[in-house]
Parts: C-alpha cells; structure tokens; sequence
C-alpha cells in the first residue's frame, strides 16, 4: 500500500492546546446535538447522517500517516459533506452546523494541496448553502439561517491551511538547526582527523616515523573528542539548552567568560558555540601550534566573542588548505541574530570577533 504522499504532511508535534482544541470541538458538536436533539429537522434523515458526521469527525482526530493520499482526501469528502448535509437540520438550538465548520479546518491543516482542500470546503459550503435554502423554503419557521451565511462554512478552511504551514515551517527550521549541528559537529572533527592523517601519511614517507606516530595519536584523540562533542550537541538537541561554559573550555585551555552567561537564549548559544569551534579549527590548520585564546563578555545589550591565536610554532603544511566556506557560515549565523563577525590579521596572529545583540 503506497502512504500518503505530496497531498499529505507529517507535521512536527504540535503544542498541548492545539492538540486539545480539535478533540474538545468535536466532543462538544456531538454532545451539543446529543442532548438538543429534540431539536432537529427530519430525525429519519438527519440520524444516519449525524453517525456518518460523527464518526468522520472522531477518525479525523487521528494522524493516519499509513493511509494513501485518496483515502485522506475521501475521508475529509465524506466529514465535509455528512456535515454540510447536517447543518440546515440542527442549526436551530444544536451545535450540529459544527461538524462542517471542523471538516472544513481539518481539509486545510490535512491537506499540503491547497487546491484540493480548497476544494472539499468550497463544495461542502455550496451544499450547505442549498440544503439551507432548501430547507427554509420548505420549512421556513424552522430555518432562521439565510442561505448565504452557510457559506461561511468554507472559512475555516484558511485557519488549517495556517496551521499546517506553520507547522512546516517549525519543522523545517528544527531540520536545519539539526543539519547544522551535525555539520559543525561531525564536519570539524572528520577534517581534524583527515588533516591529521594525511600529515600521517606525508611525514612517514619522508622518512620522519616518530612525528607521523604523534600525528596519527592526534587524529585518535581527535576523534575521542569529537565523540564527547556529539554527544554534547544531542543533549543540547534534546534538552533545548546548551552547556555554554563548558563547550567552549572544552575547545581550548585558555577561555575567559564574564557576565551572565545563563541569560544567553538557545540559539544565540549555539552560534557563540560554533564560531568559536570553528575559528579554533582554524587555527589548528593554518597556524599549527599556535596557543589559542577565547574571550566571552556578555552584556545587558549583547555580547562579544573573540577568538585569537598567536603565530604558528610547528610547521604547517599544504594540507592545511580550507575552502573558506568556515568563514561564510560564521557569518552567516551572526547575520541570522543582527549581529557582525570580523576576521583578519591581529599582530603575529589571527583574531576573529563575533558580535551578537541581545
């Protein structure tokens, strides 16, 4: 069986009210027409309908990620309709004209087909519109609804359409947060350790054993650390925060930090974090040896990060080369809060500061 696909979204998990909304919506047309049943039209007509509403209405609560794209769009079909058929039969004193108005939020918030949940909404209305016209020709004491109002029911359709984007937007935001940290996580450490063997490689054919061995020790350790940091960015992903102070003395030996650290959000956190892990990778590539520093001043109107290393003390080979893309994507995340990144010579070294408001 083909799951659902382009017509249909796995949207991220919503918030606890947005979950609750529908259900209590649901449960409140069917009791509300329950107990003011004594109301409606044509009971013969309107029971077989109102169980075909109730229970599209109930099935709609739940996700159905397995069924196809057809049946998604039958199913809201059928709730529309049992709905818009329902409504000029218990709009008097019931909460039945309810049971549209939901159909109408679900094709929206269900559907990534604009088109075709535009379409259940605005077929649903047309029959309410008619059956209501209908019914107010025939019983016209009974009907105090004018035909056009019923049209109304199509509107909700824009509120789920709302939603669900929203929801994709959250979700493609949370996919990027965490393709970036497996980037910055994973592509730093697997470049540290790929520099160090090819150091390796080049050291022992030149006849130097001892120093490829220390290389080849380095790229181990390299790779320890780069474990303890993975583990660190799923904490972070996990728990929404980020232990700022110890990533970054995990990075280098010499880090100052003053001011309160603890009112740095999230996100802010993370750039801090990831420019100056990648301004210490530099540094490692193009200045080998070099002793590296890393300042954090955190104020009330925002922060400052400076990461400088002095002159290289080993020597540096052409293995050393980067792309420059490091630089671009430091950059890139201040942009992304207001802030500023400068990067250039510092005397005998390199100092790159980040600039973040709060």
């Amino acid at each position: 069986m083909r799951v659902a696909d382009e017509q249909t979204l796995a949207t991220p998990p919503r918030a606890f009210g947005d979950q609750l909304l529908r259900p209590f919506l649901t449960l409140f047309a069917i009791g509300g027409t329950v107990v003011q049943w004594h109301a409606v039209l044509a009971p013969g007509v309107a029971l077989p309908v109102f169980i075909v509403a109730c229970t599209s209405a109930i099935t709609t609560l739940f996700p159905l990620r397995r069924l196809p794209t057809g049946w998604h769009v039958t199913l809201l079909s059928i709730a529309m309709l049992s709905g818009s058929v329902l409504l000029p039969l218990t709009h008097q004193t019931t909460s039945g004209p309810f049971f549209a108005y939901l159909a109408a939020g679900a094709a929206g918030g269900r559907l990534a087909s604009r088109r075709i949940a535009l379409g259940i909404a605005v077929a649903g209305a047309v029959v309410a519109a008619v059956l209501t016209a209908v019914t107010g020709a025939l019983a016209p004491a009974a009907a105090p609804w004018p035909w056009w109002l019923a049209l109304t029911v199509a509107l909700p359709v824009y509120i789920g359409v709302a939603q669900r984007d929203r929801s994709v937007a959250l979700g493609l935001a949370e996919r990027g947060r965490i393709a970036r940290e497996i980037h910055d996580v994973l592509g730093h450490s697997l470049s540290g350790i790929a520099l160090q063997l090819d150091m390796a490689e080049a050291l022992r054919e030149s006849g130097r054993g001892e120093q490829a061995d220390a290389a080849v020790r380095k790229a181990r350790a390299l790779a320890v650390d780069s474990m303890a940091e993975t583990r660190r960015a799923v904490h972070a992903l996990r728990q929404g925060a980020l232990p700022l102070k110890d990533s970054l003395r995990a990075l280098t030996e010499d880090v100052t930090i003053s001011g309160p650290v603890r009112d740095v959000g999230t996100e802010v956190a993370h750039t801090v974090l990831r420019t100056a892990q990648e301004a210490v990778t530099n540094a490692a590539k193009h200045a080998p040896g070099a002793k590296v520093s890393v300042r954090l001043v955190c104020r009330k109107d925002g922060l400052r990060l400076t990461v400088h290393n002095g002159p290289a003390t080993e020597e540096r080979t052409d293995l050393a080369g980067g792309s420059g893309l490091g630089l671009v994507g430091m950059r890139e995340r201040a942009a992304l809060h207001g802030g500023t990144l400068e990067a250039g010579p510092d005397g005998d070294g390199w100092t790159v500061e980040l600039e973040l408001p709060r």
